[in-house]
């Protein structure tokens, strides 16, 4: 049985997640190159340095160690590299918390760090390391076969943008936890994880504490990234709260970019059999295989709701094992990529894509660990997080509820999808953007949408709608990793929603 994964999204059925191997993937322990010191709050660094605004910095070996007493527990290590692209300020290291450390990859833009704004990157999964969209989509470099070089990725997003990778939640990537009962299984609590590790992070690089901040990612990153921008902005109303941790940055949150995202499934379900038989490059099933799916959606719909009302295990795993059965399982037995219906499913790797394996052989070279400061086993994605997300129940939940609250804030929301993409395809995101319920519904849906002709390549690029702070956007030929497929297109599109300044997007 061919195991599919949502390598940005897992899209797999909890059928095929509990056959999934099992075992936790780099629960390696600190060793002596890492971090020789004890972590024991913000008060027991010894040898560190203080200051009035209650940063702790300390060496360990080529560690700096950072700690903040706005953030007590929590501790951030990072040494500078010289990897991927050398000719850029980089560093790398680990964020930890009660067992759990958390990796990430840092660069600085090419063109102005100081003034350029800041990009947090997530893949999805859930379980899939982000350093798949370093290596594999808009990071500075890609990897050549086998893992051999690292080749200038001239479209990166740190084009102009600062930009880190990260890691999360635990034992996904180079990440790693101690115990595994403090691992997560949910994107809420993924999620303040995720804004602890922010708020340490910009207050060990002041120079990027007031930068406009763009949480962006694909796949699951669906959940995870409006749960993380609803963390940030509850955490922005406490900054100077009577009761709230002193020395709190408020961050700067302007924007967040979902690529070919799971957000809303009770309205994205809807469409797996209309693009089926209807997306652009030709139906994948006969007429009446698109019906029979389409028959069992009121099925699906009616448990999917059920976990929309309630928000329990009990009422939004059957939505997950039922659901995804019916809906994805039949395209998974076609032998084609679930992630670009283009191609088929290259049989080297589970995820269909032979670059993946490259990736790992890259990340597993020695002289590689040796100068990231890892002695972790690297895999692309982890099934055991799947599975644990799956028995949760957050497959199923309606993290699209936070994005009104999001857009009442200010922030911009742009969602963009690849039309060549199978698992969360371009009519299902299409579709939940029309259907959300937000103050600019109305203008929303009445606004024209609009060819995007591109200024770099002269072509058709896709098409979009805009009004207010919401942006949808189809990009033509592209699957579900958008910047693998188009990156002249993706860096193109990502410089005009992060440096055009305006709330209306214009292409």
């Amino acid at each position: 049985m061919r195991v599919t994964s949502l390598m940005t999204t897992s899209a797999l059925a909890l059928t095929l997640a509990l056959v999934a191997p099992s075992g936790v993937l780099g629960a390696a322990l600190f060793n002596s190159h890492q971090n020789p010191l004890v972590l024991q709050g913000v008060n027991g660094v010894s040898g560190s340095s203080g200051s009035s605004s209650g940063l702790l910095t300390s060496a360990a070996g080529p560690y700096t160690m950072f700690q903040h007493s706005a953030v007590p527990g929590y501790a951030m290590r990072a040494k500078e590299l010289k990897l991927c692209d050398k000719n850029v300020k980089q560093s790398a290291g680990y964020f930890d918390v009660n067992g759990k450390h958390f990796f990430f990859w840092f660069f600085e833009s090419r063109h102005k760090p100081s003034s350029d704004p800041l990009i947090l990157w997530l893949n999805g999964g859930p379980g899939c390391s982000s350093l798949t969209g370093l290596f594999m989509e808009l990071g500075p470099c890609s990897v050549s076969e086998g893992g051999k070089d690292t080749p200038i990725n001239k479209n990166s997003w740190n084009s102009n943008a600062n930009i880190i990778f990260l890691d999360q939640p635990t034992t996904v990537g180079f990440s790693y936890s101690d115990n595994a009962n403090e691992d997560v299984s949910n994107t809420a609590d993924a999620a303040q994880d995720v804004y602890n590790f922010l708020q340490l992070f910009l207050q060990a690089n002041t120079k990027f504490a007031s930068s406009p901040f763009h949480v962006t990612g694909e796949s699951y990153a669906g959940h995870y990234i409006p749960a993380i921008a609803s963390a940030i902005l509850a955490g922005n109303a406490d900054v100077g709260a009577p009761d709230s941790d002193e020395g709190l940055l408020e961050i700067n949150l302007a924007s967040i970019a979902i690529g070919n995202g799971l957000t809303d499934p009770e309205v994205q379900y809807a469409y797996y059999s209309e693009y089926a038989c209807g997306n652009p490059y030709g139906p994948v099933f006969e007429q009446s295989e698109c019906d029979t799916i389409a028959s069992k959606y009121g099925t699906c719909k009616s448990l999917i709701g059920g976990c929309y009302r309630f928000q329990t295990a009990f009422t939004c795993v059957p939505g997950a094992i039922y659901c995804n059965s019916a809906m994805i399982s039949p395209f998974q037995n076609t032998g084609l990529n679930i992630y670009d219906i283009r191609k088929e499913c290259d049989s080297s790797n589970p995820l269909c894509y032979t670059i993946l394996n490259d990736i790992e052989a890259y990340l597993n070279r020695a002289d590689v660990q040796k100068e990231l400061g890892v002695d972790v086993e690297y895999k692309g994605c982890n099934m055991q997080v799947n599975q644990r997300f799956m028995l949760a129940g957050d497959w199923m939940r309606p993290y699209v509820n936070l994005i009104p609250e999001i857009i009442n804030d200010g922030v911009k929301v742009l969602i963009y999808a690849g039309d060549a993409d199978f698992i969360c395809n371009y009519m299902g995101n299409r579709a939940w953007t029309l259907e959300l319920d937000w103050f600019g519904k109305d203008g929303f849906n009445e606004a024209p949408e609009l060819d995007w002709v591109s200024k770099t390549t002269g072509r058709k690029a896709g098409i979009f709608r805009t009004y207010g702070e919401l942006t949808y956007l189809t990009v033509y030929e592209a699957g579900h990793m958008v910047p693998y497929d188009q990156p002249e297109h993706s860096i193109e599109f990502i410089n005009q929603w992060i440096l055009g300044g305006n709330a209306t997007f214009v292409l």
